[in-house]
């Protein structure tokens, strides 16, 4: 057997990786992105508001004296390897490549959505929606819409907003929803996957998760979700979905190996809303 997989399984490999991880990546899309950053940070601009001023005739104009302001991403090194044996299989054959490439394209795809939900939890927003709005520890569209109500207040555009959500709060916001109310119907949709858009935002169900991938920040069993606008967050991407292939004698194997180095922060505080719910909460059946 050679020791060089040839220049087509390679590329095959790559390819393979990258159609995997498109396909399941959550939160890359709903935030702002910059690739080929080169260093370890990188700075994302934030311009301030500025104010009109009623012009007076024969007077010089006033400058709005508009604030500038930074939010520092930091991007660490990852890598997402998995072996071949070769008395398991002679070569990174199709079968085997199709295998691997969901397990490195998995791997990767969730380390940068926990980036994206540390970034959004690091945030210090001061727009919160305590547990007990809307009368139940629970998720509930109370609290949604209390979300949606700070972001409004704010000014933030009603466009690219996004809820991310743990799928027991999506059903506790079913269950304690009255099934003459029209916010039945939509939560069920939401719920059963028929829409993803509903108060203005396109909503994500974040699945669980264990670990150093930790999923929705979570504190015994208080679950934060987050409301958020995508220029409210940056993802600053340095070496994006990178795959090698070697052969490592000593173990006798082929070493697959994703390499991927990025870094998230929060841009502006006020785009984002923490929201607090108890997951253990009971709910009535439909």
């Amino acid at each position: 057997m050679s020791l060089a997989l040839t220049t087509n399984q390679l590329a095959s490999f790559d390819k393979a990786v990258k159609h995997a991880y498109q396909g399941k990546g959550l939160l890359r899309g709903t935030v702002k992105v910059k690739t080929n950053i080169v260093g370890s940070t990188h700075r994302f601009h934030k311009m301030g508001k500025g104010m009109a001023t009623l012009r007076i005739p024969q007077t010089d104009v006033v400058p709005m004296n508009i604030g500038h302001s930074n939010a520092t991403a930091t991007l660490t090194n990852w890598n997402a390897p998995e072996y071949t044996d070769i008395y398991d299989a002679q070569e990174v054959n199709y079968s085997e490549q199709a295998e691997l490439a969901e397990t490195i394209a998995n791997a990767i795809h969730r380390r940068e959505d926990q980036m994206i939900i540390d970034g959004l939890d690091a945030s210090g927003t001061t727009n919160t929606v305590a547990k007990t709005v809307g009368g139940n520890a629970g998720m509930n569209t109370t609290k949604a819409r209390a979300a949606a109500a700070d972001l409004n207040r704010l000014g933030v555009p009603s466009g690219d907003r996004y809820m991310v959500i743990n799928a027991d709060g999506l059903n506790q916001m079913l269950g304690t929803t009255p099934v003459i109310s029209s916010d039945y119907a939509n939560v069920k949709a939401l719920v059963d996957g028929d829409v993803n858009t509903w108060l203005g935002f396109k909503w994500i169900m974040m699945d669980d998760r264990d670990n150093d991938e930790g999923g929705l920040p979570l504190s015994t069993n208080d679950r934060t979700a987050f409301a958020y606008h995508m220029g409210a967050v940056g993802l600053a991407v340095g070496l994006d979905r990178r795959t090698e292939v070697n052969y490592i004698a000593e173990k006798t194997s082929w070493l697959a190996n994703g390499i991927f180095k990025a870094g998230a922060v929060a841009i502006d505080a006020e785009g984002i809303v923490d929201i607090t719910y108890d997951q253990s909460v009971v709910v009535a059946s439909e």
